[in-house]
């Protein structure tokens, strides 16, 4: 970190892949354009353009500004990847700490080359180790200042706007029924849940275990496809 300038996820990056052979990283390091030495002048300029006049943070108005001069829409998934590289511990926020080390663990010190980035950081979802992560980020990430639990209707979207990645073939239904019959926020536990289910449930339930230790939101879930004919179960 020291010699390189590297972010700390940047240097574990070069030192896993080098098998921890401290040479052998800089070598890494050295020879892959997406772990380039960022320039700190140009990231504090970048992070001036955006924040607040009045605040040291890049609030609503900042951050529609980045997403129009990245050129993709603010509800695009692309924007909870950077949030989650860039630890944002709020939606539409970030404090320039979070900007800053951000965007150097991506890499990039310019719009124009974020801009370039945003193919693999959209293909980011597709690491089912990375999608867990963003998908537990997300959670926190929407949740109103102060609130423990998601409003019902922000995690429909945001469920939405994650599943849409990953082709969940019941997530119609499952909004469907949170609005049916749950129509409440949305803890923690059944979001982690949810994921959990989504990853080891066949859309056709055959391996669902009545006798499992679901939540009891989940084990409605299935009762309400099974009722509704969405779904045939072989008992």
């Amino acid at each position: 970190v020291s010699i390189t300038g590297a972010s700390e996820k940047v240097a574990l990056q070069a030192l896993k892949a080098s098998d921890w052979h401290l040479e052998g990283s800089f070598d890494y390091f050295y020879s892959q354009p997406q772990v380039s030495v960022t320039n700190s002048r140009h990231l504090e300029d970048l992070y001036s353009r955006y924040k607040e006049r009045d605040a040291d943070m890049i609030m609503v108005e900042g951050t529609s500004q980045f997403c129009n001069d990245l050129l993709v829409d603010p509800q695009d998934i692309v924007m909870l990847v950077i949030s989650w590289h860039m630890k944002a511990a709020t939606m539409c926020e970030f404090t320039h700490q979070e900007f800053i080390d951000g965007l150097q663990s991506i890499g990039v010190d310019s719009i124009e080359k974020l801009r370039e980035k945003l193919p693999s950081l959209r293909a980011e979802i597709k690491d089912d180790h990375k999608f867990r992560e963003i998908y537990n980020f997300a959670f926190a990430w929407a949740r109103e200042k102060g609130q423990k639990s998601l409003p019902l209707e922000t995690a429909i979207g945001m469920w939405r706007l994650l599943f849409a990645e990953r082709h969940w073939p019941l997530i119609d239904h499952w909004c469907q029924f949170l609005q049916v019959r749950h129509n409440k926020a949305i803890s923690r536990d059944t979001w982690s849940q949810l994921l959990e289910f989504v990853k080891t449930i066949d859309p056709e339930l055959s391996n669902y275990d009545e006798e499992g230790a679901w939540p009891y939101l989940i084990d409605e879930f299935v009762e309400y496809l099974t009722e509704n004919g969405c779904v045939q179960r072989n008992k």
